[in-house]
């Protein structure tokens, strides 16, 4: 500071320079004064400054997942069995079915697509410490059960067990004149020794069509409500929703939770094969899936969103389970 100040007093300066000085001065306070009073100005001032960053930020909080990792699962390759009075295809390792790299996926345990034929089903068995579900597609399924329940169930309703500490329960297509096509869903739920419940709702064509409806719902991310427009409340983390998409349409998934999840998306088959042509179609990123087809979604992060689009020339009915690891 002292050996500054000598420089500065000793600095000669023309007549002009002082006023150039002065007039630079007297247009700064006024700028400052303007800014200072006129409110508007003052508050655009951080907008125009910081202008960039925001848009940014939108961009990525809004954009599809980029780094997904997406593994077919094609409809061929899954576990089949052709019983008669059964035929099904399964997932994951099930029954005679084994490959150790198809066990689960998450939470999800099974799932198997089954055609039960008119006049048969499953006789009474027991379940223990099982999420299970059934997706009716087409034709009727009676459910009968060790808590007193007895429902003949068709296409669109979902019939939900908490086995908990254990139930035995039947499953029979009654109907003498068509097969009964449904998916049966297992799930691990995170808490042991649940009292067994029972729920069962519909969500209808109109419910489903060009967009995603939430069928089951963790507990803990469940608004609560028993109402017959909610989805199925369970013990797991495990969020599914269904969409039958018309070809052309696209739906977006929005992550169901913060941070890393999995994603697993499977398309219904429309008849007993997969078709060798056209039929329903979806891609999620560069894959596309027939019938039969699932995807396993890796990479997953919340928030962010995953697109689905129909590419085939028939409507594509289709799951989508977002869980935690």
């Amino acid at each position: 500071m002292s050996s500054q100040a000598p420089e500065t007093n000793n600095t000669t300066q023309s007549p002009s320079s002082a006023l150039n000085l002065k007039a630079l001065a007297v247009l700064v306070g006024i700028a400052a004064i303007t800014v200072a009073f006129f409110t508007p100005l003052r508050n655009s001032l951080p907008t125009l400054f910081s202008k960039s960053t925001p848009a940014i930020q939108r961009n990525m909080s809004s954009a599809t997942n980029n780094s997904l990792k997406i593994v077919k699962r094609p409809c061929h390759q899954r576990g089949h069995a052709d019983h008669g009075w059964l035929y099904t295809f399964h997932t994951f390792s099930f029954a005679s079915y084994y490959d150790p790299r198809h066990e689960s996926f998450g939470p999800l345990r099974v799932i198997n697509e089954d055609r039960v034929e008119k006049g048969t089903g499953f006789g009474t068995h027991s379940h223990a410490e099982f999420l299970i579900w059934s997706y009716i597609v087409n034709g009727e399924l009676e459910h009968k059960d060790s808590m007193g329940n007895l429902e003949n169930l068709k296409r669109g309703e979902v019939q939900f067990t908490s086995a908990g500490t254990g139930i035995r329960h039947s499953e029979y297509n009654r109907n003498k004149k068509e097969d009964v096509h449904f998916l049966q869903i297992w799930a691990k739920p995170y808490t042991r020794g649940l009292q067994p419940s029972y729920v069962t709702r519909k969500f209808t064509d109109e419910m489903k069509e060009n967009k995603l409806v939430r069928i089951m719902e963790d507990l803990k991310r469940h608004s609560g409500k028993d109402a017959e427009d909610q989805p199925i409340p369970l013990h797991a983390d495990l969020s599914m929703d269904a969409s039958i998409l018309a070809p052309g349409k696209k739906v977006v998934h929005d992550i169901v939770a913060e941070g890393k999840r999995n994603v697993f998306v499977h398309l219904i088959m429309g008849g007993r094969t997969q078709p060798k042509s056209g039929g329903a179609k979806i891609k999620v990123g560069d894959v596309e899936l027939g019938e039969g087809d699932g995807a396993y979604i890796t990479n997953a992060t919340g928030p962010g969103k995953i697109e689905v689009e129909s590419v085939g020339d028939k409507p594509a009915e289709f799951l989508l389970f977002d869980m935690g690891l």
